[in-house]
Parts: C-alpha cells; structure tokens; sequence
C-alpha cells in the first residue's frame, strides 16, 4: 500500500478514554475478539493494538465477509494466519451461525482452566474483549454470540460509548468496547477507507475529495461494477464530466439538467457502504 502522507485527525476524547480503561481491566481478560471488517482487512486493523492487547490469545474475527471480495480478502486470511493468527471470516447479517468462533474459545477456556487446576485454583467462565475499530460489526457479533439483541447496531460509528460487560453463557462473558482509533492518520489511503465504509465520520473529510478518491480506487480495482452501476467506462481527466455521466444514469440532476454534484457524491458513498456497487476489497497486500 502507498503511503500517503495525510494530515486527516479523528481521534474524539472518548477513544483515548477506552484505551486507558482497557488497560485498566486487562488483567480480567482472557481472550480478545480484534473485529475487522473484510473490506478493508488493513486499514481496519487497529495500529497500536498489539501494544494495547498483548499477548493474550486472540481470535481474529473479519465481519462482512459476505460483501468483500472474497478473492482478494482470503489473501489477507492467508497472510494473518502466515502470522499467526486465528482468523474467522463472518457474515453476521444472513448467517447467525457463531459456532467456528466458539470451537476456538471453547479450547482458549479449557486451557485455561487447566492451568489454574494445575495451580489449585478452581476453573471459572472465561472473559473476553471484544475490540475494534467503530462500526466494523462488534455490536452484531456480540448480539450473535449471545443470540439475542444486547448491544446497539447501526450504520454510524459511535453507537457503544462505554465499556460493559455482557454474559454470554455459564462459560463467557464479553467485555464490549467503543471503536477506537489511533490519534492521526499516516497513510490518507487508509483514512479513505475507513471514512468510505463508515468507521469515521464522513464530515472530517470533503465529501468531494472521499468520492472522487472512491471512484478512482473502484476504477482502479474494479471497472466493471463501475461500468454497470452508472456506465462508466474510464475516468476522465476532468473529473466533472464522469460525475455528469453518473448524475445523469441516477437521476442526479437540478432544473435545467444541471448535475447536481452534491447528490452524485452522496450516490457514490451510499453505493459503496451499502454494497450496491458489488462485493470489494479496498486494501491490498501490495
């Protein structure tokens, strides 16, 4: 990946805050659940989180499997397993299905238990935190797990505001965590991501520079959805007469048949979040 130097900075007083209360209830914690969205297997991935977590056993969960493209994103499942993790890829919305994730889970409390038998200590349910950063689907996850609705999901980061513990069964209980960030983005790629599938909110970046950057990352990577959701067939070098080409296939247009640019930017970040352009992948290994 590129790196784009970028002055974009989102990091709201409540992350800092929840960074210092996870390491204030570490010691309680015996698995992590790291949330990624399969989108973007890179860009939302936690910067500092190893630094944050330690070396508690953590299971890698990759919410939104069914929208990425699988193609691209089993290369990142490859590569993070290369490394060592244990990656769980997902589809929390049309399958309720967590039964993968409990294998490992199960295995991390026995282990556990074990090691306290061996100290005299009597076995106990194991805690688990779930981290990520915002609206990457801990709240969905959590739900699942507990098989009902317990936390609050929505399309808008920011929904969780603090810590709290769930109890899942006689087994696990769950720590849910608010999205967390690190404090200035370095790479202004991994700052579009996250803004165009909504980990950040949009308004820190112009919406204009966000979709024009989308647009050309899609051609880029993806012609054909682009050549199907709004006809296009290349990115012209003034930029206006593409979005004119979409303001007009959607319907995008004020009185007079002036293109409303506005609206056309809203269809682009709507498109993309929503999973209307196609099933993508926006980082890449290299």
């Amino acid at each position: 990946m590129n790196e784009n130097k970028t002055n974009i900075n989102w990091y709201p007083g409540h992350m800092a805050k929840t960074k210092r209360e996870i390491k204030e209830h570490l010691s309680l914690i015996d698995i992590v659940f790291e949330v990624i969205d399969s989108r973007m297997p890179l860009s939302s991935k936690i910067k500092d989180i190893d630094d944050l977590i330690k070396n508690i056993p953590r299971i890698m969960i990759m919410t939104k499997y069914d929208m990425c493209d699988k193609e691209e994103t089993n290369k990142f499942i490859d590569y993070y397993t290369n490394q060592g993790y244990i990656v769980v890829p997902l589809d929390l919305i049309h399958n309720s299905d967590i039964s993968s994730v409990m294998k490992y889970v199960k295995n991390i409390i026995n282990q556990m238990n074990s090691d306290r038998k061996m100290k005299g200590l009597k076995p106990r349910s194991g805690r688990a935190l779930v981290i990520g950063v915002p609206n990457v689907g801990k709240s969905t996850l959590i739900n699942r797990l507990v098989g009902k609705k317990k936390a609050p999901t929505g399309n808008t980061p920011g929904l969780t505001k603090a810590l709290g513990w769930i109890r899942v069964n006689d087994t696990l209980e769950l720590l849910d965590t608010p999205g967390i960030l690190w404090p200035k983005f370095d790479n202004s790629m991994i700052a579009y991501h996250l803004a165009g599938l909504s980990s950040i909110k949009e308004e820190i970046i112009n919406k204009e520079e966000l979709s024009i950057y989308l647009l050309k990352r899609l051609y880029e990577l993806y012609p054909n959805y682009l050549k199907e959701r709004y006809g296009i067939t290349e990115i012209n070098q003034d930029i206006t007469k593409t979005l004119d080409i979409i303001a007009t296939k959607r319907g995008a247009l004020s009185k007079g048949g002036v293109s409303d640019y506005d609206k056309v930017y809203l269809i682009i970040l709507k498109d993309i979040k929503e999973g209307y352009i196609g099933n993508i992948t926006l980082d890449r290994l290299n």
